[in-house]
């Protein structure tokens, strides 16, 4: 997945994001360190508590405006409880782009306090048509395309892991 920022936007990539403090919900241990993935990004455990539901995803960290330009781009295939996380230095509005990347994703825009803004679902593979927050935002995370409206992840539910 790419993404596209004013060249301000891609200034500050490391830092604080929403849910910042590591936190146990129903199963799921927001911030655990995992392995490096394959793509050499450094991965934590992400929560979303969607309700009564609390859903656990490995998440690739995409901190540096390398990492966060290339994303998911070029990539075949993403599983259900795998995605990446991209955190900003400060809230602010996102703007998202689909080209070079295979696969839909949903776009999950995450305030800083870790609740979720709102969410482009399914996006369009190779598209270069922009898809935005509708509010500044600390982080945005992607998971497969589909996958929020198959797990009923919505607008207003929190997202927790860890920077560090």
């Amino acid at each position: 997945m790419t993404m596209m920022f004013a060249a301000a936007a891609l200034a500050s990539c490391s830092g604080l994001s929403a849910g910042s403090n590591a936190t146990k919900a129903k199963g799921c241990t927001a911030g655990t360190t995992l392995a490096t993935s394959e793509a050499g990004l450094e991965q934590t455990r992400l929560c979303v508590v969607s309700g009564s539901r609390t859903h656990s995803f490995t998440v690739e960290i995409a901190r540096t405006s390398p990492q966060q330009a290339r994303g998911l781009m070029f990539r075949t295939e993403l599983a259900d409880d795998k995605g990446m996380i991209f955190p900003f230095g400060e809230p602010r509005m996102a703007s998202f782009w689909m080209k070079n990347t295979v696969i839909p994703l949903d776009i999950i825009f995450v305030r800083a306090d870790g609740k979720i803004e709102n969410i482009a679902a399914n996006t369009v593979p190779y598209s270069t048509d922009p898809v935005e927050s509708t509010a500044p935002v600390a982080a945005v995370l992607e998971l497969r395309g589909g996958l929020t409206a198959q797990l009923g992840i919505k607008p207003g539910d929190t997202v927790s892991w860890t920077a560090r």
